[in-house]
């Protein structure tokens, strides 16, 4: 017996340090492949070790769900657009949440059923928090993924009333949880609760707008570590409590990230972010000189560079362009230029959204860089090339203080030689406002799908 625990603390510790290890890997896109299987092994460890601690017998129906979870999982996988993997990643979210809970009420149920139950206050502690936790991120998993999907609107939803309704109902759960310690042998407070959360999640989510989605997917996730942390405390399992402290203290850490990469705080955006925001009016938008490009005229530009920095945005996730930036990439670099491109840690809906897709597309990694290693290299730049970003280059920031974004770290494209911007249109970005860029003297606007107009400024360099 003592030998066997032995054996189980051990892979649990390689299994803690190769999750330690991934996740220090998922911070750079060379390595996050190699960390990203590195974790996965941890898991597979993890998971082999505890199924065989607990001395489990009958494998009949962990076998079924391996099989069924297999299966849906590797379909999913399979079939989903790399455009489309933020709300899939919030969908897993929930799905992590959605688990915590059934195990903390499996759990608590078995305890119930016994002569003597062992419903200790950190036992029932645990089981309260996993609930209510997990039960929150399952819910508001859903909704992020519901917008994100635009099955739910992605505008700010608000009704009457519904901040206070919010807050009566935490307090509400805050006393069931103390009602559930202090009895914890009726099971009432504990279903009351479960039913509170899945509302508070609905409540929680539905008044942040769709593009604030990379701070709530990146809470979520912490979330739903924090859950299996506390899931591991009602299953006394040591591996659980690691694993799920690592998910929720690197979740917290880049939903930091992430909001500093925004200049708000994370109150800011659970309240419902910038619905208030000013915007430009149709008046002072007409005195701004706006000048555009064809395709033609583009190619023309670049043929002349020797230097050329790529800003990739939403408005590339969105036309599915990664594999024509690609391309255009290719061109460049066979006729003697340099190209880099610049990623916005927020660019995108989910963090990392932008490294994902030119991966996906085989851009070589060291071309990628982060916004503190390349902003200085735009005014030694021929051309900034802009595609589909927006408030993430609007030099408003800088200088503004009346701006929503004022004081958000924005790349400098604006100093480069010149800037062509592709959009669709002259819509706003998230933060509601016009972009100033637009009327630069050294900005041009080429308006088009992302993918088309990739295509064809790549064709019309091949012909010069």
């Amino acid at each position: 017996m003592e030998t066997i625990k032995i054996i189980t603390y051990f892979s649990y510790l390689i299994a803690s340090v190769l999750f330690i290890i991934g996740i220090k890997m998922l911070g750079s896109p060379k390595t996050a492949r190699k960390g990203n299987f590195y974790s996965a092994v941890g898991m597979f460890i993890a998971v082999v070790v505890t199924l065989a601690d607990q001395g489990i017998l009958n494998f009949q129906y962990i076998l079924i769900g391996i099989i069924i979870g297999s299966i849906v999982g590797a379909t999913i996988a399979i079939k989903v657009k790399m455009t489309a993997m933020p709300q899939m990643v919030g969908l897993l979210n929930g799905f992590g949440g959605g688990a915590s809970t059934l195990v903390a009420f499996s759990v608590y149920y078995d305890q119930l059923s016994l002569p003597n139950p062992n419903l200790n206050v950190q036992f029932t502690i645990a089981v309260m928090l996993s609930i209510l936790i997990g039960t929150v991120t399952f819910s508001g998993s859903l909704i992020a993924f519901g917008k994100l999907q635009e099955i739910v609107s992605g505008k700010v939803i608000k009704f009457p009333l519904q901040n206070p309704i919010s807050i009566l109902l935490m307090a509400a759960a805050v006393v069931l949880l103390v009602m559930g310690v202090v009895n914890p042998q009726d099971a009432t407070p504990y279903l009351i609760v479960a039913g509170i959360s899945l509302v508070l999640g609905v409540l929680l989510v539905l008044p942040i707008g769709g593009a604030d989605m990379p701070v709530v997917i990146s809470l979520l996730n912490s979330y739903s570590g924090i859950a299996a942390a506390t899931t591991g405390f009602v299953l006394n399992n040591s591996m659980l409590i690691i694993a799920g402290s690592l998910v929720g203290a690197s979740g917290i850490i880049l939903t930091n990230i992430m909001c500093k990469g925004m200049n708000r705080s994370l109150m800011n955006v659970v309240l419902g972010g910038w619905e208030n925001a000013g915007t430009v009016t149709t008046a002072d938008a007409k005195k701004v000189d706006i000048k555009s490009v064809d395709s033609e005229e583009a190619a023309m530009i670049f043929d002349a560079a020797s230097k050329v920095i790529i800003t990739p945005g939403y408005g590339m996730a969105v036309a599915q362009a990664q594999h024509a930036v690609k391309e255009l990439m290719i061109v460049l670099e066979k006729k003697g230029i340099d190209v880099k491109f610049a990623i916005h840690p927020v660019a995108g809906r989910m963090p990392g959204h932008m490294n994902v897709l030119l991966a996906e597309a085989d851009v070589p990694y060291d071309k990628l860089y982060a916004l503190e290693d390349i902003n200085d290299e735009f005014s030694n730049t021929d051309v900034a090339l802009i595609i589909g970003a927006n408030d993430v280059v609007n030099p408003a920031a800088r200088h503004d203080k009346n701006s929503p974004i004022y004081g958000m770290p924005i790349l400098n494209v604006d100093y480069a030689k010149t800037v062509i911007m592709n959009k669709r249109s002259m819509a706003s970005g998230y933060a509601g406002i016009d972009n100033e860029l637009f009327g630069y003297p050294n900005n041009l606007m080429y308006f088009g799908d992302a993918k088309d107009a990739i295509t064809k400024l790549t064709n019309e360099i091949k012909n010069l």
